[in-house]
């Protein structure tokens, strides 16, 4: 039976509601209600589980010291780590010690990017010095930052210039080669649209292969930035003078001197404390929000 006019507009109105209620269910699974992504959600989400995890750690650890599986003057008791950490607030020095070192590494990691950043272009966008300087810093990362010490020592002697110098010899192969792993993913599409509106030259670098390389450069910086307190760290370690004062690496090699196991693991811990606040702090959420801008996350 042939079909009418009006019956033909009813079906491509039928055809069209159903459409759209076929993407209003796909935009809906794609979608999370606001109400699921409260505050209080997204707190217990991100700080529950570290949380849980430092308790199971304290608790093996305390179950190791009851036990007497392991001696005393080995593996002291997280009471005794308190009561050292409580002796170095009582005398004010705790603050000290911690920012000593995070001023420095904060410094020369800012440094790090500042030389690091136009590095990486150069050798992403220069045939030449891509040849050239590409396998000198993919080297330079593999090589640990305690080696230059004693070079750097020689150099500059027991000042701030040495802990500068071995921040950026770890740190600014890192940062340049993240951003070269960057730029390298970057469509050529983008290039050629860039061109075509006369971003050329530092104005492209700016406008479309830092943008575009964004997931690769956080990496990059991330991992910089973990070089850079790595760096900072052995360097303490080892290169001792009044002038530099007593940051984390020289604390805790002062504890190692006194035969101060609990002095040792408290240096150990506010180690491990400053360099993953920093990274949950900063790179991780810089990190998700390169990823969610890109629809990766």
């Amino acid at each position: 039976m042939p079909r009418t006019e009006a019956d033909a507009v009813r079906a491509g109105r039928h055809e069209d509601s159903d459409l759209a209620r076929l993407e209003a269910g796909l935009d809906s699974l794609e979608t999370r209600p606001a109400g699921d992504d409260s505050l209080g959600r997204r707190l217990r989400r991100t700080v529950t589980p570290p949380l849980l995890g430092i308790v199971l750690v304290l608790a093996v650890w305390q179950t190791l010291h009851v036990s007497g599986l392991v001696p005393e003057d080995r593996l002291p008791g997280p009471a005794a780590i308190g009561e050292s950490l409580r002796t170095l607030w009582l005398r004010g020095t705790l603050f000290e010690i911690i920012w000593t070192s995070l001023e420095r590494g904060l410094l020369g990691f800012l440094a790090s990017v500042a030389i690091g950043t136009p590095l990486g272009l150069l050798v992403a966008r220069v045939p030449v010095v891509r040849a050239a300087v590409r396998p000198v810093l993919s080297g330079l990362q593999s090589l640990p930052s305690v080696a230059w010490v004693p070079a750097a020592v020689i150099w500059f002697g027991l000042s701030d210039a040495t802990m500068y110098t071995v921040i950026l010899l770890g740190a600014v192969p890192s940062i340049a080669i993240g951003l070269v792993s960057g730029i390298d993913q970057v469509p050529p599409l983008y290039l050629r649209a860039g061109r075509s509106i006369g971003a050329t030259g530092l104005r492209g670098a700016r406008h479309i292969l830092l943008p575009a390389s964004l997931p690769g450069y956080t990496a990059g910086l991330k991992q910089g930035w973990a070089f850079s307190w790595r760096s900072l760290m052995a360097t303490e370690l080892i290169a001792s003078s009044p002038e530099l004062g007593v940051g984390l690496g020289r604390f805790l090699e002062n504890s190692r001197e006194n035969i101060d196991m609990p002095g040792v693991f408290l240096g150990i811990l506010l180690i491990l404390t400053v360099g993953v606040l920093i990274d949950l702090l900063v790179f991780s959420p810089m990190e998700r929000h390169v990823l969610r801008n890109r629809g990766l996350s």
